[in-house]
């Protein structure tokens, strides 16, 4: 599976991702002390709508625009609405659509620190003049999870860590596994939240099957599908698992996710879920 940010910003997977980082940056930052937080495939940074990718799928028509146009959305969907407005909106318009280095760094206070590690040249050069001066802000031009076992543990000995992998490679979540046991090793108390695609095969299932057998606990699921599972369309659903979540986490989401559903979803199609696979 390609899965670039490019051609899918804005769609009902990447909406989950972001509605989820921003409560995940919103509750860790109820404690005063700093936070440390790496995106380990960052992307450009922002996606303007006119864009030839953008505009090849249109898949934000039926993601981020229709939440916009959408009354009353719980606190967290109405946070993460209120950023990409301030980033994306004008005059009412949407004309680019943030990536998650933008997102998080709206989400982020100044005693925070960010890292941005993205492979793809031109992308990275572009994410560093997309950030501008900011100076709680880092672009590596590397291998992400390279960099995260690099980096790690950080020196505010509290962290985040968004991994987005584009899903290309048929061993990617041999790599994933492997990744996230080595920096668990490195990093137990940081958090780590794994976007992963639904699609028929069951890929993902058999990846989080693998995480519950590590042994390491505290793992929550959040999950939006649009079609079945299985439905053989394609991208069928999202989902972020997420080790050692920040207290109330799922609460904080419990309304938006079934909300997302309710609005983005066909009639009768898909399903919203948020659990824990693996407790305390």
């Amino acid at each position: 599976m390609n899965y670039r940010h490019a051609f899918h910003a804005g769609n009902f997977a990447d909406v989950l991702k972001h509605v989820v980082l921003v409560a995940l940056i919103d509750q860790l930052a109820k404690k005063a002390a700093p936070i440390f937080f790496m995106d380990t495939h960052a992307g450009r940074g922002t996606y303007p709508v006119d864009a030839i990718e953008m505009q090849r799928t249109g898949e934000f028509r039926a993601g981020i625009v229709p939440l916009l146009a959408a009354s009353a959305p719980p606190p967290a969907a109405a946070r993460y609405l209120e950023i990409v407005r301030r980033l994306g909106v004008e005059d009412g318009k949407l004309l680019a659509y943030p990536g998650s280095p933008l997102i998080a760094l709206e989400a982020l206070r100044p005693q925070d620190r960010a890292v941005f590690s993205e492979l793809e040249h031109e992308s990275a050069v572009a994410l560093k003049r997309g950030l501008g001066r900011d100076a709680r802000a880092q672009v590596h031009e590397r291998d992400g999870y390279e960099a995260l076992l690099a980096l790690i543990p950080p020196p505010e000995k509290r962290g985040l860590v968004l991994i987005d992998p584009p899903y290309e490679s048929p061993d990617e979540f041999e790599r994933l596994l492997e990744t996230l046991l080595a920096a668990h090793t490195r990093f137990a108390g940081g958090v780590y939240a794994v976007w992963f695609p639904i699609k028929h095969g069951d890929a993902a299932g058999r990846f989080l099957e693998r995480m519950a057998a590590t042994g390491i606990r505290r793992q929550l699921i959040v999950e939006l599908c649009v079609q079945r599972d299985d439905s053989p369309v394609g991208l069928n659903g999202a989902g972020l698992l997420i080790v050692n979540p920040p207290w109330q986490l799922d609460e904080r989401l419990a309304q938006a996710i079934p909300w997302l559903h309710s609005t983005l979803a066909p009639a009768g199609r898909g399903r919203a879920r948020i659990s824990w696979h693996v407790p305390e």
